[in-house]
């Protein structure tokens, strides 16, 4: 029997943003499937808090989302935890420098699969579930979709093309499924390889009107707004970048 608490899949959902909207939809009532690739701690910790907070609410999958089988495995698990689907967050994303003459065929299906293939296959896997349950997919888009960033064409191009499967899909799968997405602005610098420097940040923050980095909050409250409180909503992309985009 399906359970009647409304159920989300948040990918790349054990820290930063996609963490954050996962607490943000707990907080009003939702249950989560919590997906992560490696950061298996992070993942547990988050729905151990959850599960704290109102048992059996929250669980983790595991899924490399480069690889389709292992997306369209985490889509099978993630319906059948509680068999039910009524919202889908495609947050999960690889950002690093791919210059144009130094970009090899791994750094294209790195980026690609991950941050476009993996969405269409997995809202793909989840469209049953999500049109029975008149469900809404928010995904997670950049300013850069738009206005791209020296020497990252590959995460540009991925970016841009969730944009328009964004648009496609919100034509496409009404009325039964809403499909939005948001372009956060800065609200998190990037870590690792795509690491910034002191000056890059405020270089950023020179053309950003609020004049300051956003808050994970920020994000997490207009994800869950386009999925709690906007049922005449779908096909938009919101930017929640401070008026960055404004000038740019």
């Amino acid at each position: 029997m399906a359970a009647t608490t409304p159920v989300a899949l948040i990918t790349g959902a054990a820290h930063r943003l996609g963490a954050q909207t996962a607490r943000a939809l707990h907080q009003r009532g939702w249950n989560l499937v919590i997906h992560y690739r490696s950061r298996e701690q992070q993942a547990q910790d988050l729905i151990d808090d959850m599960n704290r907070q109102r048992p059996d609410s929250a669980c983790a999958l595991q899924a490399d989302l480069s690889q389709t089988s292992e997306v369209k495995r985490l889509a099978s698990d993630a319906l059948a935890h509680w068999n039910r689907l009524d919202a889908l967050v495609n947050n999960a994303s690889v950002f690093y420098p791919t210059p144009t003459a130094d970009a090899t065929e791994d750094d294209w299906n790195t980026i690609l699969n991950t941050n476009l293939r993996a969405p269409f296959f997995l809202l793909q896997s989840c469209l049953p579930e999500l049109r029975r349950n008149h469900g809404s997919v928010v995904n997670l888009i950049d300013i850069y979709s738009e206005r791209p960033i020296d020497d990252h064409p590959l995460y540009c191009a991925s970016k841009a093309g969730l944009a328009a499967l964004t648009r496609s899909w919100a034509k496409d799968l009404a009325p039964g499924v809403r499909v939005n997405g948001v372009s956060p602005g800065a609200i998190l610098w990037p870590e690792g390889d795509a690491e910034m420097d002191k000056s890059a940040q405020q270089a950023i923050l020179d053309k950003t009107p609020l004049a300051r980095t956003g808050n994970p909050d920020d994000i997490a409250g207009t994800i869950a707004f386009l999925i709690c409180d906007a049922p005449f909503i779908t096909g938009q992309i919101i930017a929640v970048d401070g008026g960055r985009s404004l000038n740019m």
